[in-house]
């Protein structure tokens, strides 16, 4: 995800690539950075002098790295000034970044999506308790470099875990079983593949550019008694409907849980 938003960052102009600088401690990763972000300074620990005065940084760490990196982290940046960081740290609050980092570092916490690493993702921020209107503002430029941003508060951000995090898992769910379905019933592979990767993006697409109620659009494609609403009775009668919001509930309770203090 990290490499995702620095492409991101790249490709929309957000800053040259001089300006940016990536903190990677394994030598296999620093290599590949540097070959596929060409100017991006990589080095393997954070550094004051790669450090501008209110200058931000991303953390994009595995959640227990995460406080051990802020503590480095809030060292080099206390030299230089006010600390920015923007959190894509999976179930890791606000509270224990701005613990580990010290002093009053504002601190944004952001949840995308995997959708992100083609520019299409969608992702909720929330400010920690030092955070300002600016700080705000310039997370939201970054995470906006590889799609949607919403703003919620922190207490909201374990359903957008389940919801939108976990989302794309659901509907590759879906995917899969359309795709064999499509076999089971005489297509190939192939067709039945392009059949529903199109399906799905059309739908998307015409939900968006409506604006349309869901329930709507989808009483548009059921005529009574036809094909349609005969596949409809038959995922209602299975409760599919039931499942996928027993699904989201589950994948909210367990990013309430990851981020327990262990």
């Amino acid at each position: 995800m990290g490499g995702a938003l620095l492409g991101g960052l790249l490709k929309s102009g957000w800053a040259p690539a001089e300006q940016i600088a990536v903190v990677e401690p394994l030598p296999g990763r620093r290599e590949e950075l540097a070959r596929d972000f060409p100017g991006v300074q990589v080095v393997d620990i954070p550094r004051a002098d790669l450090v501008g005065d209110r200058a931000g940084a991303v953390l994009a760490v595995k959640p227990d790295a995460a406080e051990g990196a802020c503590r480095v982290l809030g060292a080099v940046l206390g030299e230089v000034g006010a600390i920015r960081v923007l959190s894509i740290v999976a179930g890791v609050p606000c509270l224990r970044l701005e613990t580990a980092l010290g002093g009053h570092p504002a601190v944004v916490r952001a949840m995308p999506n995997t959708p992100a690493l083609v520019g299409a993702g969608v992702s909720a921020i929330s400010g920690g308790s030092h955070v300002t209107s600016d700080d705000l503002a310039w997370a939201e430029s970054v995470m906006a470099a590889v799609g949607t941003v919403v703003r919620l508060p922190e207490r909201l951000l374990d359903p957008v875990t389940g919801l939108s995090g976990s989302g794309p898992a659901y509907f590759f769910l879906v995917a899969e079983a359309l795709m064999e379905a499509g076999v089971q019933m005489g297509l190939t592979a192939e067709v039945s593949r392009t059949l529903v990767v199109e399906t799905m993006l059309g739908s998307a697409k015409l939900l968006s550019a409506t604006g349309e109620d869901p329930a709507a659009l989808r009483a548009m494609v059921t005529s009574p008694a036809g094909t349609t609403a005969a596949g409809v009775r038959a995922l209602e009668s299975r409760a599919v409907r039931s499942a996928f919001m027993e699904a989201v509930a589950a994948a909210t309770e367990r990013a309430r849980a990851l981020a327990l203090p262990r």
